[in-house]
């Protein structure tokens, strides 16, 4: 049935947008035409046309979206080794000494996160562990990557404990993901196929990369799995307006449109670079910092904006917030603000104002909650909003910033509603949001009629499943514009 198209979706519930126009919560068929919801009635009501799907009373939601993703360093995650979990800078050193090399000579592990281990990393440690292979270790942040002493030298940097940051540690990575184009496009294949089992239908790609060729090479041969908005960069910014890229027109497919600028304005919570208001627990001198000058900032969305482009400009700390919407105020550009994991009260309404989205990452809240309590306890800021946020009129869009946590939706959902990830009590509970407001985050139509019939078919029911049962919501199918990209 994969890759089949569907005429009619008999015997399903509807869970997500579109359920207010019901009478009542009794299953109901929807007749598909040409991509596009064509009508919805009571089981039995309609004539059935085209194939037909039988849902079995599951229940449908739209399309789900993952707003922020790095699509190539998330595909290639699966031949990499997963640092998650590592204890220390010795731990996560041991456990890269018997990799085999890949092809091109190098082994990479990647989703450590150091900040809270009682060692540091060095080169003493990394290179006692790997000897003279060339070896990688990404920060599950991507903000800092550790490199023994062969790799530094065949990559032509320097480093005193062998750790890389921000832009250096960004040039890593480019160069990781520079893998042959028909590896790096199966990786993709692949990964794509894994998102619509999860009900999948879009993402925003942010790869550092010029993606538009990649998204229109991998659309020619035939890639289907979801909707694509692909970003440029600022080192790609002339290129880009010279080619004639404006945000929300099509790119060589129906799948594939152009998304923003991306504009990286700040660090991490992680890798301690974010800039803040306040200084860092432990570190009177350390209020991370703004990789990008607000004039600077301003010349890339002025530029950006004439052009037609949106932007989506990374902010993470206060101080960086303020400044994009500094920026934002100065320019009249569209778009996010990504991540927004620590906002001053005063800026909360001047999102709402400049209708600045908040793309944030739910999950980040549960899996940085120690680091907060660690590091931010001097900050006075809104820690990792959502209700503050959405209360105060601002658009909400949710992603993973996979490969930083899992590219799926459903986590971020119950992120956002539970607030909890383990048998701790919820986090900061005053953020939390309703199923309801968490789904609308995650996708980009509605179940009704004339929309994409851009579906997803769920197991359980969305709008009374907690907990982890919620976290491993089982798919049925998905849908892309009445096409059957997963079937369980």
């Amino acid at each position: 049935m994969i890759g089949g198209t569907i005429g009619t979706i008999s015997g399903v519930r509807i869970a997500g947008a579109g359920r207010e126009f019901l009478i009542d919560e009794e299953p109901v068929d929807i007749l598909i035409e040409s991509g596009v919801i064509a009508d919805i009635a009571p089981t039995g009501a309609l004539r059935p046309h085209g194939e037909v799907l039988d849902a079995g009373g599951a229940w449908a939601v739209p399309g789900l979206w993952d707003n922020h993703v790095h699509t190539v360093q998330w595909a290639l995650a699966e031949g990499r080794v997963a640092l998650v979990g590592a204890a220390s800078a010795v731990d996560a050193a041991e456990r890269m000494r018997d990799v085999a090399p890949l092809p091109d000579g190098r082994r990479v592990g990647a989703g450590f996160r150091d900040a809270l281990w009682k060692d540091a990393p060095s080169l003493e440690v990394i290179d006692r562990a790997t000897g003279d292979v060339p070896t990688y270790l990404i920060n599950a942040d991507v903000h800092s990557t550790w490199l023994n002493s062969a790799a530094l030298r065949r990559e032509g940097f320097e480093a005193l404990d062998g750790v890389l940051r921000e832009e250096d540690a960004f040039e890593i990575s480019r160069r990781l993901n520079a893998v042959d184009p028909s590896h790096a496009d199966a990786a993709v294949r692949r990964a794509g196929e894994r998102a619509a089992a999860r009900g999948v239908t879009g993402l925003v790609d942010f790869d550092m990369a010029w993606n538009a060729d990649a998204w229109h090479r991998r659309a020619g041969a035939g890639f289907a799995a979801h909707r694509v908005e692909f970003a440029v960069y600022p080192y790609d910014l002339e290129r880009a307006i010279a080619e004639g890229l404006r945000t929300g027109e099509s790119y060589g497919s129906d799948l594939v449109t152009v998304g923003p600028l991306k504009v990286i304005s700040d660090g991490s919570l992680g890798t301690r670079t974010a800039a803040c208001s306040h200084h860092y627990s432990g570190d009177t001198g350390d209020y991370g910092i703004l990789t990008v000058s607000p004039t600077d900032l301003i010349d890339l969305l002025t530029t950006a904006t004439g052009a037609g482009l949106g932007v989506a400009v990374h902010a993470i700390g206060d101080r960086a917030v303020t400044a994009a919407l500094d920026a934002f105020t100065a320019t009249g550009a569209f778009g996010s603000i990504e991540h927004s994991q620590l906002v001053r009260h005063a800026d909360l309404v001047r999102f709402a104002r400049l209708g600045v989205a908040a793309s944030v990452q739910p999950q980040h809240a549960l899996d940085d909650r120690d680091l907060v309590a660690t590091h931010w306890a001097e900050q006075t800021s809104i820690g990792y909003p959502l209700a503050a946020l959405r209360d105060a009129g601002v658009e909400l869009r949710f992603g993973s910033d996979a490969p930083v946590s899992a590219l799926d939706p459903w986590q971020a959902i119950s992120a956002a509603v539970d607030r909890t990830d383990d048998d701790r009590e919820p986090w900061h509970p005053e953020q939390r949001l309703t199923i309801d407001q968490a789904l609308a985050a995650s996708t980009r139509t509605s179940l009704r009629p004339g929309d994409p019939a851009d579906i997803a078919i769920c197991g359980s029911d969305p709008l009374t499943t907690r907990g982890q049962a919620l976290r491993r919501m089982p798919i049925v199918a998905t849908l892309l514009a009445g096409r059957v990209t997963y079937v369980g």
